[in-house]
């Protein structure tokens, strides 16, 4: 079965993005019948980042990330989207059978058109290059969040128009896999660990900085010597989702027993951090330290990418009526 997932290049992934997705994703690449693809989807990030180096460093601080968290590229394709260029040319094919109020409705769209004037025809088209990015792979399942779900749907309504019109064995009309039991990983105050909030834990960051936002963590004002409601608490929910089973028992005890304070907790949480992430902060920084060969794990991807992809396109450029072989 081919799955297919994305990241944007957005920034290094955070504590939400590694256990929400990432380690998932590694997770599922690892089992018997999966043949997974995986990407960095620089492309939809140019959106909005428009600096080149942010660009560039983003991008390799998403491979970076991937790579030191243990997926093998030898077992699973992962690739840079830009690397694949025949993903902007179906894409084009798949937007001239897309209708307007489709792309308009958009979660993507909608969620920013009050400023319509501030909004780029890519943002609009965003859900055309998410389906070309499905697509082109043949991809079977696609794991999305519930956010993404109605983009899924797009690309299935843009595969079944292109297959009605062209031959119901052009495209793979992919299948979501939504996990309704996957929590959000709160964040620093809270709410959903975001990027756009300002309130994420990013483990590869060096100790002091990694410090400076576990201390930030918001709690209540409850005193040092009062019983805590763990459930309610932003630290003890992280801490829950990287610490072994025997500590977060240990630790939720002394939260109903008193006399432990959000600072302890903050401590603990900031030191299970370390050390479960110890060395995948370590081949991180090293892989940072070592562009070429980022790129060169990133091509062994593109190379096998590209191979299905120019398969895709020339099965549609053949059903629309274009030469398959470019002059």
């Amino acid at each position: 079965m081919r799955i297919l997932t994305g990241i944007q290049s957005t920034g290094t992934p955070h504590l939400g993005n590694l256990m929400g997705a990432i380690l998932p994703a590694i997770s599922m690449g690892r089992s018997p019948g999966n043949d997974a693809f995986l990407f960095i989807a620089d492309l939809h990030s140019f959106t909005t980042v428009r600096n080149p180096e942010v660009l560039r460093e983003n991008t390799y601080a998403v491979a970076a990330a991937w790579l030191a968290l243990g997926l093998d590229v030898e077992r699973v394709t992962f690739y840079r989207q830009s690397d694949v260029p025949e993903v902007a040319e179906l894409a084009w094919y798949l937007g001239c059978l897309t209708p307007f109020p489709m792309l308009a409705n958009a979660h993507s769209f909608k969620d920013k058109s009050a400023n319509v004037n501030q909004v780029n025809a890519g943002l609009f088209y965003y859900p055309v290059l998410m389906a070309a990015d499905i697509l082109l792979y043949d991809g079977q399942v696609v794991p999305v969040g519930k956010d993404q779900k109605q983009h899924l749907e797009i690309t299935r309504d843009i595969a079944g128009a292109f297959n009605r019109a062209y031959g119901e064995d052009t495209l793979v009309v992919p299948e979501a896999r939504i996990d309704e039991q996957l929590m959000t990983i709160p964040g620093t105050d809270g709410r959903k660990m975001s990027k756009s909030y300002g309130n994420t834990i990013n483990i590869f960051l060096p100790e002091q900085e990694l410090k400076k936002q576990v201390m930030g963590i918001v709690t209540d004002s409850k005193a040092l010597e009062e019983p805590k409601d763990p459930a309610t608490d932003n630290v003890f929910q992280l801490f829950r989702l990287v610490a072994p089973a025997a500590a977060v028992a240990e630790m939720e005890a002394k939260y109903r027993a008193g006399g432990y304070g959000y600072g302890h907790a903050k401590k603990e949480l900031l030191g299970t951090l370390l050390e479960r992430f110890a060395r995948q902060r370590a081949t991180f920084q090293a892989l940072m330290a070592d562009k070429g060969e980022l790129d060169r794990q990133l091509a062994v991807g593109a190379r096998k990418a590209r191979t299905v992809a120019q398969a895709t396109l020339a099965r549609v450029r053949s059903r629309a009526g274009y030469p398959v072989s470019h002059p």
